[in-house]
């Protein structure tokens, strides 16, 4: 019941295409301005953090996307309108447990994998810590990732997710078309610059698994912890001078960049057991129509709600 939650607002199909299109509409012309400009994005990062310093390049980036949330939310509050919790989640009131627990299992993964590798490679990373810029790093991924991170998936996973499950009557739809999208939105990062469009698995396979766990556990909470977890660990803990994220972290990795089989490695082994984790938890069950299947007429959707609001 998590796409029909959309019905929850005084619905009207037109109200879901302006900020998806809008934010669309930028990260079409950011790729056309990368592609057609004559430094490469790496350069013209290193340009701007020489200009204005590692952090407050780093803030730049993460409160734009964070008055995308609250652009995102205000939309929902005022012009669908509908209750933020409704596009959180189809439960009585959102899950925060669940948002812990996805936090903790992806944040614990990404140190421990990160820490064997470095003890593995010690020759691929450099030690960068200083505490003069380190606590400042931290006081700003803390304050604006997770908002940055919340941005994604409710534009995503939440108000996307819900417009096209609602106009396409299934589940399938929003599912491929959401997770392609979010892949394809990374094309301009400097990542893929470096390592190939082979990188857009990795996002895609990304965006594929958080709309999953979306749609079988009937709400944002897992993908909201887990993303966040992913973006504010990668961070604080790594960096490197090719990557979006260049901050001022506790490792510099500096071994030559790559698109090897670790890459694919996330995609096609952890994330299907984070899936079996989830599953084990949380009782999942009838994955094909939850992933799938057909999704409720408004009438349908009304009557469901009226007899489990009682």
């Amino acid at each position: 019941m998590y796409i029909e939650q959309g019905y929850r607002g005084n619905l009207g199909r037109w109200k879901y295409f302006f900020i998806p299109a809008g934010f669309v509409g930028l990260m079409v012309v950011n790729y056309l301005t990368v592609i057609n400009s004559t430094i490469s994005v790496e350069e013209a990062y290193q340009q701007m953090i020489d200009a204005i310093g590692k952090n407050t390049f780093f803030a730049m980036n993460l409160a734009f996307l964070a008055f995308g949330l609250l652009l995102v939310l205000a939309w929902t509050k005022w012009v669908h309108p509908q209750s933020i919790r409704s596009l959180t989640t189809s439960r009585k009131r959102i899950d925060w447990k669940r948002v812990l627990f996805a936090f903790l299992i992806w944040g614990g993964i990404t140190v421990g994998v990160t820490l064997l590798d470095v003890a593995l490679s010690p020759d691929d990373y450099q030690w960068n810590f200083r505490w003069e810029a380190f606590w400042k790093l931290a006081v700003i991924a803390i304050l604006l990732i997770p908002l940055q991170t919340s941005f994604e998936e409710y534009l995503f996973r939440g108000h996307m997710l819900q417009g096209l499950g609602i106009i396409a009557r299934n589940r399938w739809v929003p599912l491929v078309v959401t997770s392609l999208l979010f892949g394809l939105l990374h094309i301009a990062n400097p990542e893929v610059e470096k390592l190939g469009y082979g990188a857009l698995v990795y996002y895609i396979g990304t965006g594929f698994f958080l709309g999953i766990i979306t749609l079988m556990d009937e709400g944002l909470e897992l993908a909201l912890g887990f993303h966040a977890a992913n973006n504010l660990i990668t961070a604080l803990l790594v960096t490197a001078d090719w990557t979006a994220f260049q901050t001022d972290s506790l490792y510099l990795d500096i071994s030559d960049p790559s698109l090897g089989w670790e890459a694919y490695v996330p995609v096609f082994v952890v994330f299907p057991l984070l899936l079996w984790i989830f599953a084990r938890k949380y009782g999942w069950k009838n994955w094909r129509s939850r992933l799938t299947g057909p999704v409720l007429s408004e009438a349908e959707a009304r009557a469901e709600f009226e007899k489990n609001d009682r």
